[in-house]
């Protein structure tokens, strides 16, 4: 009889887990995961995959038509759209550009607009022959010329269409020249005026906006470019890119004016849109859209830039307006789960009061095992939390895995597979992609249970992330792979998010900024590492009650040196240690003067 606890204890797990293999299909997702999980095409430049063939686009843009959803990007050869709910990104093949204009690619940061109950579409150009695109009925792939040959050489373009009827262009990307602005007539879509200098970057002051990897590069000039325009409560808000995209510290700021084309003011709080660290990293030239519900979003660009500079992916952050209307992003645990766009919101726009969903990555670093390895691409990579960095098996063969140890019994709610370009062999887009692959949970690692079945998948998801339809206690997750769209079978993230059933780590002690008088848009953060801590996040801005940026350290390090402030301000700072069990107790905000 002293068996019979433990009998019914594993006829209980083993009942959940056999009712949790209901395929995720019929449940309702409420969730998602950045990087968005939409078919990227691959590079088309053959300059630009010298380093090896793969995927790669940016200069997202959303604009809601009529309920709809639909995302422009560059270099796609159409776009997508989604059905009111920011998840499921259908695509739509379409060249917009004409066959002398060039040679290998499509539309570059293209920009959308909705103007008297029509979508409009137009593409970065040097050249003035460049045709405005129109459709009442986007979804159904209907488009029409609005204008065949704007005469206006904008790179980096963006309408906006007032709400007085008057329509205004922003353009620029350049490390020397300004973001223009220029009014357009909204019937003949030609020029009104001259176009008028509204921006520029002033790196001797703002550290964010300085080019390389940690703002440091200083012997190179940063570029300007992306912009954006957002109208909320009266106010014009001007945001823009900097300062490179093949950086972590790519970003978006914002001038804020009170007429459509200035003057502008620089935000006190820049950049708006800023994310340094975890998994998917930058969050610079992008758009700011509102919902369906009224909550506001931002999507951006995610930087691998391994093969080359301009590897890169989305990103969809929350966002918002504060009391005192100030633009702002919501970047962190921002590559963790977050919730979709929902009616069942408060009146803060946040869903339950929040937009994370407060899961947390159970498996960073855990011991990995896999069925095989090519070359350097050790196992541990696909666990690192570096999108850069991956595994990579010797093979595409159906039954390559990888196999990770939550370290742990922990309650796993998603998964999220990141596959990695090895040995492409596609340039530009290509129909009829797919992946297929099969995921299995553990509690001892020799019974396994199928929990996510795509082995008849058709459809390419280089970014798939799977909500489960219930919590499934586990220790191992092992991934089996069926079929990959191209190369070998490699993941730069295979990242499974849930609740571990442990302690959350203890606060953090002894955070000093050391911030010094010969350079002020530095500050070297240091603190006592925690031993239960996975890794830190610092929040950081110029208000003690607006720390609005935010930095994520993994484990490993006790220390932070920054090179984002504003010379000319103080700045505020707290930080919070993580675990698989969830975020500490906040530590007191400090101030570096």
């Amino acid at each position: 009889m002293k068996q019979l606890p433990i009998i019914i204890a594993q006829f209980a797990v083993a009942l959940n887990l056999l009712l949790t293999t209901v395929p995720a299909a019929f449940a309702q997702t409420t969730t998602f995961c950045n990087p968005v999980n939409v078919d990227y095409g691959y590079c088309p430049i053959p300059d630009f995959v010298t380093n090896g063939k793969h995927r790669a686009t940016a200069d997202p843009a959303i604009v809601l038509f009529r309920g709809n959803y639909y995302l422009f990007s560059t270099n796609q050869w159409g776009y997508w759209y989604s059905d009111d709910d920011m998840l499921h990104w259908h695509f739509i093949a379409r060249h917009f550009l004409k066959p002398y204009h060039h040679v290998f690619d499509d539309l570059c940061a293209p920009a959308p607009f909705v103007m008297n109950d029509a979508l409009y579409v137009f593409g970065s150009t040097t050249t003035l022959d460049f045709p405005i695109w129109r459709s009442t009925n986007p979804g159904a792939n209907e488009w029409s010329e609005a204008i065949g040959a704007f005469k206006v050489a904008a790179w980096d373009p963006d309408f906006f269409y007032d709400d007085d009827g008057r329509l205004y262009l922003y353009y620029g990307s350049s490390d020397k020249y300004p973001i223009f602005g220029q009014e357009i007539d909204p019937k003949t879509l030609q020029t009104i005026g001259a176009k008028k200098e509204l921006i520029r970057l002033h790196e001797e002051v703002h550290g964010w906006e300085r080019f390389g990897e940690h703002n440091d590069d200083v012997f190179l000039k940063p570029f300007i470019e992306g912009a954006w325009m957002t109208k909320h409560d009266g106010k014009y808000y001007l945001q823009y890119g900097a300062p490179g995209t093949e950086f972590s510290g790519y970003g978006d700021g914002v001038y804020v004016g009170k007429q459509p084309l200035g003057p502008f003011v620089y935000q006190e709080h820049n950049p708006f849109s800023y994310k340094l660290g975890g998994f998917a990293r930058g969050a610079g030239h992008g758009a700011t859209f509102a919902d369906n519900y009224g909550s506001w979003w931002h999507v951006s660009t995610i930087v691998i830039s391994v093969k080359n500079n301009f590897e890169r992916r989305i990103g969809i952050w929350p966002a918002g307006f504060d009391k005192d209307g100030v633009l702002h992003c919501d970047t962190d645990y921002g590559d963790y789960p977050l919730y979709l766009p929902s009616a069942n919101k408060d009146s803060s726009g946040m869903i339950a009061g929040k937009r994370s969903t407060g899961w947390m990555l159970l498996n960073y670093n855990k011991p990995v095992l896999v069925s095989s390895t090519y070359g350097g691409f050790c196992a541990n990579n696909a666990v690192d939390e570096n999108i850069k960095t991956y595994w990579c098996a010797a093979s595409a063969d159906k039954g390559e895995w990888l196999q990770s140890d939550l370290g742990t019994v922990s309650t796993v709610r998603a998964v999220q597979i990141n596959y990695a370009d090895q040995d492409a062999t596609i340039m530009g887009k290509q129909p009829g992609l797919f992946h297929q692959y099969n995921i299995y949970s553990s509690l001892d690692g020799k019974d396994w249970q199928l929990l996510v079945d795509k082995s008849k998948n058709e459809s390419d998801i280089p970014h798939d992330y799977v909500e489960l339809p219930k919590p499934v206690e586990a220790r191992f997750i092992k991934i089996e792979n069926v079929h990959v769209a191209s190369g070998k079978f490699a993941l730069s993230g295979l990242r499974v998010f849930g609740i571990g059933h442990g302690q959350r780590p203890d606060a953090v002690e002894n955070f000093v900024a050391l911030r010094g008088d010969s350079e002020r848009r530095n500050v070297w953060l240091k603190w006592r590492a925690v031993d239960t801590a996975t890794g830190y996040t610092i929040r950081c801005g110029v208000a003690a009650d607006k720390l609005y940026n935010n930095i994520m350290v993994y484990a490993g390090t006790n220390e932070y040196y920054w090179s984002g402030m504003d010379a000319d301000k103080p700045y505020y700072f707290q930080i919070e240690a993580f675990n698989e069990n969830g975020i500490s107790d906040k530590a007191p905000v400090i101030q570096a003067k």
